[in-house]
């Protein structure tokens, strides 16, 4: 097999990359995926566009080849023929939600801060989509990390910070179950996130779920907390993504926060997720 060539377009000055040339269906050259993970932990964010037609094991086979997958905690929203896959959606079926965050505005957000194993990655695909709205930002933490002004980062460094999961439903989704609750407590994570697999350092906060500081006065940690969200969204930290039928967005969940816009309540549109997680003996943020 010959291996495919890669054109890579950047999205941004810092983070994020279209990846053209490849079909994430079928057979990928071992050299070509070798390619695709070391873009992805370079690059943070990668869109595959023209990918229609891609089947649910074919979503589920190139995912694997990321890292191991999770079954999402709230099994009401995932597909019912693959679990492995989390559904993002405002569509009901006789009257029941088929998915998760239905069509309001998602606040900036980790996925899955909240557990103690948090995801690596995720792959996010087009099923159904509106005309308009209900594009996903991504802000890249390494480099607000980086750039962070000295008075922040003697704050912060060496600290944890609280992560609620409660929060995040109470703001922007439905409650979760007794079951799903007792195995979502608060929770702490370092405030910086050293990346598993590459070693770089990155803010991890978010402001839908994290709210408070260890150590910190709960008003002294507000404001700290406060200031250093509008640091993570300024314009050179972000990339704004608008939806085609058949994007394909594969996302490094260790240091890059996301945010949706809200969309007509009255157009139908259906996502489909895998969360990837970390190897297990690299688990715990540190």
């Amino acid at each position: 097999m010959v291996a495919a060539a890669l054109n890579i377009r950047p999205l941004t000055e810092t983070f994020g990359a279209e990846v053209r040339g490849v079909r994430l269906s079928g057979t990928i050259d071992s050299a070509v995926m070798d390619e695709i993970r070391a873009l992805w932990l370079r690059y943070g964010v990668l869109l595959f566009r023209d990918q229609e037609g891609m089947s649910k094991d074919e979503h589920i086979g190139f995912s694997r080849q990321i890292g191991p997958l999770e079954r999402h905690l709230r099994e009401e929203w995932l597909n019912d023929s693959h679990p492995e896959i989390l559904q993002i959606s405002n569509m009901k079926k006789d009257g029941k939600p088929l998915g998760a965050l239905a069509d309001a505005e998602v606040g900036w957000h980790y996925d899955q801060i909240y557990l103690p194993r948090p995801a690596l990655a995720s792959v996010l695909c087009s099923i159904k989509i509106p005309p308009s709205g209900g594009s996903t930002w991504f802000a890249d933490m390494t480099s607000a990390w980086a750039r962070l002004p000295r008075h922040l980062k003697d704050i912060v460094s060496g600290r944890n910070a609280l992560q609620s999961y409660g929060v995040f439903n109470r703001l922007y989704s439905t409650d979760p179950n007794a079951k799903q609750t007792n195995l979502t407590p608060d929770l702490t994570h370092p405030f910086v996130r050293t990346h598993p697999l590459t070693g770089r350092e990155a803010l991890y906060i978010c402001p839908g779920m994290t709210i408070g500081i260890v150590g910190l006065p709960d008003d002294e940690a507000k404001a700290v907390l406060e200031e250093l969200f509008a640091w993570c969204v300024r314009p050179e930290f972000v990339y704004s993504h608008e939806w085609r039928l058949g994007d394909a967005l594969l996302w490094d969940n260790a240091c890059t926060m996301h945010r949706r816009d809200p969309f007509d309540p009255a157009e139908d549109r259906m996502m489909h997720r895998t969360t990837i997680l970390p190897p297990p003996d690299r688990s715990v943020p540190f």
